[in-house]
């Protein structure tokens, strides 16, 4: 018998609100680093203003109130007690679609994404490419965490949403979309529950870093290696530390609501697709309750398993992915592999978009060009 859903409602207590005020009152700053601004990591100077604002001008309880006004619930599934979206799409057949967000996102990434998918024809769409979302926090991420819990890595997260699309809330088939962590969850449930899925749209693609590059590559393989050396050497440090030392990280993340920004306020800035700050791309105070949802649940050791899963374990997506696909290629995503190497993954590439704008946190910097890509690759797929 399938687990019983309970519905749920955000209200942190305002006790922790005090609690996280007063840290923030007690931040101590280290000192800049004599090379401009970004050049080490996060700049001081644009975290102090951050840290102000998140004290004394952050409205948290808007941010709640924006989150509660989608129908939320949780479940009891594979040892934990698992958060979700479940928002009804209109028309007379919305397609239900399974939204992943990765690390370190949260829920929180799509709120302006949802409407655009579930009531299209409020923004001038059609109602018939209408879906009905499922967006969870992901095990041992925000909401779907409670101390002492289980940790998962990318495979039994993807059993546990293939179990909570099907088994709990009935849905026989159904989309899947993902960026980051989501966009190798989406593709591992493309390769190991194929009869599940409708199709997958993804804007980040699970490409092997290691890839087997003939002896004469193209213009479009060149660039992708290029980026990829760049990419491990300067960019890869947070992945060692948070595959291989997890608990030692989250002790100064768990303790320091400034540590804590500075380490996802850094992504934040490194992979959209900005203009010097991470703000120039997302909302302020949208990126600051992602950071708060972190804080408040205590979450950011369990949010690290995945990266010391994928580091110790196999790689996880077996074989390859023969379910149709469509891909969103953002020009400041992380690494943007050319199609020649994705398609020994993806065996059935349906579309494959290269957008003139935008990163990797693609649902908040651009929701309405990634929500029009979501609806064209689905619709011949519906039904």
């Amino acid at each position: 018998m399938a687990p019983t859903p309970t519905a749920f409602r955000l209200d942190i207590p305002e006790a922790a609100l005090d609690d996280l005020r007063a840290r923030l009152a007690r931040t101590r700053l280290p000192d800049q680093a004599p090379e401009p601004p970004w050049t080490y990591g996060t700049d001081v100077g644009y975290l102090g203003g951050l840290l102000q604002h998140w004290q004394h001008g952050f409205d948290w309880r808007a941010q709640e109130a924006a989150l509660n006004a989608f129908p939320q619930f949780k479940v009891k599934l594979a040892g934990i007690d698992l958060h979700y979206l479940h928002v009804p799409g209109e028309g007379p057949a919305p397609t239900p679609l399974l939204l992943s967000h990765g690390w370190p996102g949260s829920v929180f990434e799509f709120l302006d994404l949802i409407p655009l998918l579930t009531h299209p024809s409020r923004f001038g769409g059609d109602p018939a490419d209408a879906f009905t979302v499922v967006a969870p926090s992901l095990p041992g991420y925000g909401l779907s965490f409670t101390p002492g819990q289980p940790r998962f890595g990318l495979e039994a997260i993807a059993d546990c949403l293939a179990e909570l699309m099907t088994e709990v809330l009935g849905y026989r088939r159904f989309a899947a979309q993902g960026g980051d962590w989501g966009g190798f969850v989406s593709s591992r449930l493309g390769a190991v529950h194929a009869d599940k899925l409708l199709g997958i749209h993804i804007n980040l693609l699970a490409v092997r870093r290691d890839p087997v590059v003939q002896a004469d590559p193209t213009a479009e393989e060149q660039r992708y290696l290029g980026e990829l050396t760049e990419f491990l050497k300067e960019e890869t440090g947070y992945q060692w530390i948070q595959g291989t030392r997890p608990q030692t990280l989250a002790f100064g993340l768990s303790d320091s609501p400034s540590g804590l920004a500075a380490w996802i306020v850094e992504k934040f800035r490194a992979w959209t697709d900005n203009a010097g700050t991470p703000d120039s791309a997302v909302d302020r105070d949208r990126m600051l309750a992602n950071i708060a949802l972190y804080w408040f649940t205590g979450c950011i050791g369990a949010s690290f398993h995945p990266y010391y899963a994928r580091m110790h374990g196999a790689w996880p997506i077996p074989g390859t992915v023969d379910v149709p696909m469509g891909y969103c290629q953002f020009p400041r995503e992380i690494l943007r592999p050319p199609q020649s190497l994705a398609a020994r993954t993806y065996t059935d590439i349906r579309r494959w978009s290269v957008m003139p704008k935008g990163g990797h946190f693609a649902a908040m910097e651009q929701p309405q060009a990634l929500a029009e890509e979501i609806r064209a690759f689905f619709r011949p797929l519906r039904g």
